[in-house]
């Protein structure tokens, strides 16, 4: 048996695909359908047809995750505030090894799907093993260079 969102996608498709035989007029209208409000002025074809069809997408399949949303509302802060958004964070891939000197000894972490491994032993978090290194509470990814601090070192 199909999923919703798989049975959704042929009138799906074939919504999309009738967005470019719309005349520009059509097109407004169909912005003022979706989008609750008037299609602003002097709006491309091609832009209008863009975002009528994410719209049309996000309604059938759904919208933007909660994790997404929320670094969109960050980011829209920072710069109401004048600030730049903060960077994504990177995404290590598992089995990735970080090293790091501390106090003229070499550390070897590897990246697992969940946690780390550290000595041959599995961790829950770089900041684990980073107090295990250090004895105090360090944030891992800055510990592991994976982080700046506020003067861009890290």
């Amino acid at each position: 048996m199909a999923s919703p969102k798989q049975s959704a996608r042929k009138p799906l498709a074939s919504d999309l695909a009738s967005l470019h035989d719309l005349a520009h007029n059509e097109l407004k209208e169909r912005w003022s359908d979706l989008f609750g409000s008037a299609c602003p002025s002097r709006t491309s074809r091609n832009i209008l047809v863009h975002a009528i069809a994410y719209r049309i997408q996000e309604r059938a399949l759904g919208g933007l995750d909660p994790s997404t949303l929320r670094r969109f509302d960050r980011a829209a802060a920072d710069l109401a505030a004048g600030r730049n958004p903060a960077p994504l964070a990177p995404k290590i891939k598992p089995g990735t090894r970080l090293l790091r000197e501390w106090q003229g000894r070499v550390h070897e972490v590897i990246v697992l799907e969940k946690g780390v491994e550290y000595r041959g032993e599995p961790w829950p978090s770089l900041s684990a093993v980073a107090r295990e290194i250090t004895g105090a509470r360090w944030s891992g990814p800055r510990f592991f260079g994976l982080k700046g601090t506020e003067n861009g070192q890290a």
